[in-house]
């Protein structure tokens, strides 16, 4: 699968861009604060309908246009797909495929895209809902089904929040609460769906993260990946959780869990057990690589965790390999992490690279170079 054409209008400082790309590494150069981030975060978005950068689509929008358009073509082997998003600033966005309307929660369905920037250093030092976060938007990427799961449960979270604070302040006796229990069971049949969902995907990525943690860093280390589930009653919050691979069990211990926060829930008013309160713990060596990881430890992890992403989709996916963008990377890297990262992903059908000094990237790399400034395309001197 790749990109052979994006148009743009009105998208971040873009007032209008049109730009064909080929197969193979290409190359987007400019200085800084010029739109190389903004053209590979357009592809990014078209097939996760979500931004590696801000949590909001009105930032998408160009300032002061009411709205903005994405067009993209999208060749794979003899079939072609444009998919085309308008986002809105007052309006629900929309989006096609081939000209035929789509929810723009199904846009992985018809494109697959993996990214990594600089912000993804968080998906080892950060909080756990930047981990969260990774892991579920993979699993749609994996299962675009999922995307329905993910928002039944966040709907009922909310529900139960909702139901909490009402308890709270009226004060009712754990005991009443029988509307508590339909909800309960909701929580835990899909919360156990996706705990699932994770932890067969974390076994997925497993191989492929060690394999990648020592192609770019060189050296032999033991990377070790497990999630922590909320169901357990744990201390050590870099404690990994046991046996996630019986979706009966983790139910048991789900609701058995929610049994005994029922009064610290009550007082708190928020829902204390669930997927959304989990974590994916990292380590290296042997230790929680959030805290004892080095910062180039700690970026070649993030590097590791996205190139694994991107093995897993190409092993699964109909459409061939997903586009790999590299979002100035190359910056960060000594010479020889450069070469490594280089013959990593040397093997990918497109990998879309931006950096302000060419010179950073691989020759290799860089034979397809497109010009960046000032939201405009250019020849590239």
């Amino acid at each position: 699968m790749h990109v052979t054409h994006l148009s743009l209008a009105d998208f971040r400082n873009y007032a209008r861009a049109d730009v064909a790309l080929a197969p193979g590494p290409v190359l987007f150069v400019g200085r800084n604060g010029q739109g190389k981030t903004n053209l590979v975060e357009a592809i990014a978005y078209t097939g996760s309908a979500a931004s590696h950068r801000v949590s909001t689509d009105q930032a998408l929008i160009r300032f002061g246009a009411d709205s903005s358009i994405v067009r993209m073509r999208v060749q794979h082997d003899d079939r072609a797909i444009v998919i085309e998003l308008e986002l809105n600033r007052s309006a629900p966005n929309r989006a096609q495929a081939n000209g035929s309307p789509v929810r723009m929660r199904d846009l992985p369905r018809y494109f697959a895209s993996v990214i990594f920037a600089p912000e993804d250093l968080s998906l080892v030092r950060g909080d756990p809902g930047v981990r969260r976060s990774f892991l579920d938007t993979l699993v749609v990427q994996r299962t675009p089904r999922f995307a329905g799961v993910l928002a039944d449960y966040d709907r009922v979270v909310r529900q139960r929040n909702s139901l909490l604070k009402s308890a709270r302040a009226s004060r009712l006796p754990a005991e009443s609460l029988t509307t508590l229990d339909v909800w309960d069971d909701r929580l835990v049949n899909l919360g156990t769906e996706l705990i699932m969902a994770r932890a067969d995907l974390v076994d997925a990525l497993r191989p492929h993260v060690a394999r990648a943690y020592s192609a770019v860093a060189g050296d032999d280390h033991l990377t070790r990946m497990a999630l922590r589930l909320s169901v357990d009653d744990r201390d050590d919050e870099s404690s990994p959780s046991e046996h996630v691979d019986d979706a009966t069990v983790i139910a048991e211990r789900f609701r058995a869990r929610l049994a005994e926060l029922r009064r610290a829930e009550l007082d708190r008013a928020v829902t204390l057990v669930g997927p959304h309160r989990d974590d994916l713990v990292l380590e290296l060596n042997g230790l929680p690589a959030r805290g004892y990881a080095s910062h180039g430890e700690s970026w070649s992890y993030a590097l590791a965790l996205k190139l694994a992403s991107a093995e897993v989709l190409r092993a699964e996916a109909v459409a061939g390999d997903p586009v790999l963008i590299l979002d100035d990377v190359f910056a960060e890297l000594d010479e020889g992490r450069r070469e490594r990262l280089a013959d990593a992903v040397g093997g990918f059908e497109q990998v879309l690279i931006t950096a302000s000094v060419g010179a950073d990237v691989p020759e290799r790399l860089a034979a397809t170079r497109i010009g960046i400034a000032a939201g405009t395309i250019v020849a590239e001197p």
